[in-house]
């Protein structure tokens, strides 16, 4: 098995939707997916565009480069049935007068995407866990239509529409999924000599503890993100759907509470924001004895002083408590709400993206 390239995963649910209108509106669809790149590339590996007949579009494979190209791609593809595989890639002088400014590379598969595609992305994307859809590149193309979906290590060798996937490909679209990596790969002893592994993240989490005036600015940022986010605090006249309309859910519990009913797992973000011992306490310890990314909390140097020797008091190590980010947010020199809540979700961004 030889590693061609790999870059993040993607998000594609605003493009299913998107599709799911087309093909309910009687239109043909294709799916242009960004399956490797080389040196410079405005796209990852695993970015999306979904092309309809009437030439519209939603999402990018090149922030808008090599979109025109693609689009008469996708139309020749709708026209014959027949996936198509782009390359584009040119020298940074030559940039301009081909189409990719960046000077990099990209290779883009087009294909065919209809109601029986949309539907094995549906089912997958209902159980809210990481998953890998294996997309065949070159060998054998008599797979199932809706494809073959890999969830993390524990799942069955039987993908998600029932059909079996031969063991080696499973393998890698398991560590696909831990790697959190989409994938081209190369199996030249198998009936599949090249396959892309798109690997699909569920959104990040954000737990914001206390609806004070600095949470509103950052819902409304995390939103803006693609993060589900959840708002926690006991005292009702804070956390209210009138104040905080964009979150997925309103906890009005204290934290020990409310953390029962909220997983925190590795792609959960916390923040405290009351200065509310009684509050912001219990969720640290909830959120220190998890595997979440990112931990903050709101207060002086001092006040975070005080909060550590109140959290090893109650028999913390000194060397979880490093995992707190306080003061929160990067020192951006703002003072205001919005500026604070921006500081605040650029550490959360900058953390997510600084893990192995």
């Amino acid at each position: 098995m030889t590693w061609i390239g790999k870059e993040s995963g993607t998000h594609m649910k605003t493009e299913l939707d998107q599709v799911e209108d087309w093909l309910d509106q009687g239109k043909q669809v294709v799916l242009a997916t960004v399956v490797s790149t080389w040196g410079s590339s405005p796209r990852p590996v695993g970015a999306v565009m979904a092309i309809s007949d009437q030439s519209e579009i939603s999402g990018s494979v090149s922030g808008g480069c090599v979109e025109g190209a693609v689009i008469d791609a996708g139309l020749e593809v709708i026209q014959t049935g027949e996936p198509r595989r782009l390359h584009f890639g040119v020298a940074d002088e030559n940039a301009w007068q081909v189409g990719l400014s960046c000077g990099g590379e990209i290779e883009i598969y087009v294909e065919p995407f209809g109601a029986e595609e949309l539907a094995g992305w549906r089912n997958a994307l209902q159980l809210k866990a990481p998953f890998c859809k294996i997309l065949v590149l070159k060998g054998d193309l008599d797979v199932p239509q809706a494809g073959w979906f890999v969830f993390e290590p524990g799942s069955s060798g039987v993908s998600e529409t029932g059909h079996d996937i031969p063991e080696e490909l499973h393998r890698a679209a398991q560590e696909a999924c831990l790697t959190g990596k989409s994938a081209l790969l190369s199996f030249p002893a198998v009936e599949y000599p090249e396959v892309f592994l798109h690997v699909y993240q569920p959104p990040q989490r954000l737990i914001v503890v206390g609806g004070v005036h600095i949470s509103i600015p950052l819902v409304s940022l995390a939103n803006t993100l693609g993060y589900e986010v959840i708002l926690i605090d006991p005292r009702r006249l804070f956390g209210t759907r009138e104040r905080f309309p964009g979150v997925t859910r309103l906890l009005q519990e204290w934290p020990q509470e409310a953390f029962l009913k909220v997983p925190l797992t590795s792609s959960t973000a916390v923040v405290t924001l009351t200065h509310d011992p009684k509050i912001d306490d219990p969720a640290l310890l909830a959120a220190l004895d998890s595997p979440a990314y990112y931990i903050g909390a709101l207060g002086s140097r001092r006040t975070h002083q005080n909060r550590v020797k109140r959290l090893l008091d109650q028999g913390l190590d000194p060397g979880d408590l490093e995992r707190i980010q306080a003061p929160v947010g990067l020192d951006l020199g703002g003072t205001a709400p919005e500026e604070i809540a921006l500081a605040v979700m650029a550490e959360i961004v900058q953390c997510w993206h600084s893990q192995g």
